[in-house]
């Protein structure tokens, strides 16, 4: 057997009706199988994965993901990072809406927006000069989308007065002048932090956000590879 012990936060914890409890389930459990069985005993939980998020021993767990004995499982709602406060996390194929995004995160009292686009080169002109004809992206869609949510919230930890905060990754195959990413941060003024904080963003976004991609030139093709190790807490 495989015993857990689960922890709920948030208003998942109003709902069940507890704060901790423990259950049972046969060896070689997966998440999704936890998932399972926890709609059995709380029938009264929302059972999607976007409203209902997993941790397993504080990492975000997935469904094909095994239960090891005696692990910690926290039950807990998308991360809020912020009372109420606009954002958008998204990971997708489609042509990125600038106006559509920044719409999203705009309040009565935004009077500034900070956005950083990331583009395909078609030319690298320093370290070791190329030309790309294209660039293809993936992703591990559900951990991506979820890390962008903690980014945010670091976000939020470090400049309060932010308000919106969007952050969109294109996957697929991409060509030269097409944006990649965007990191958009709104706030009442300019000098709330948003300057700071689109900068963060994409920083952070480059070391815990799991999207790779793959360069192809007239040279070849290439998965270019990272450097940041994440460490506990990321």
């Amino acid at each position: 057997m495989t015993r857990v012990q689960i922890f709920f936060f948030a208003t998942l914890k109003d709902k069940a009706g507890v704060a901790e409890a423990e259950l049972e389930l046969p060896a070689g459990s997966r998440v999704a199988d936890f998932r399972r069985q926890l709609a059995a005993q709380f029938p009264q939980l929302p059972q999607g994965r976007a409203s209902l998020l997993v941790a397993v021993n504080q990492e975000y767990a997935f469904d094909e993901d095994l239960l090891p004995d005696g692990a910690q499982v926290a039950v807990f709602p998308p991360v809020s990072g912020g009372s109420g406060a606009p954002e958008v996390f998204s990971v997708t194929e489609q042509q990125i809406d600038l106006n559509q995004l920044l719409a999203g995160i705009t309040t009565p009292s935004t009077g500034a927006t900070c956005t950083f686009s990331g583009m395909v080169r078609g030319q690298t002109l320093r370290d070791l000069p190329h030309e790309t004809i294209r660039l293809e992206y993936e992703a591990y869609v559900p951990m991506a989308e979820a890390k962008m949510r903690q980014v945010a919230a670091e976000i939020r930890a470090r400049w309060p007065a932010v308000q919106g905060i969007a952050i969109v990754q294109r996957i697929g195959v991409l060509l030269p002048g097409t944006p990649t990413v965007v990191i958009a941060c709104s706030a009442a003024h300019r000098d709330s932090g948003v300057f700071e904080a689109a900068r963060y963003g994409i920083d952070r976004l480059k070391e815990i956000v799991p999207v790779w991609k793959k360069e192809v030139g007239p040279q070849g093709e290439e998965w270019v590879e990272g450097e940041y190790i994440p460490e506990a807490g990321d």
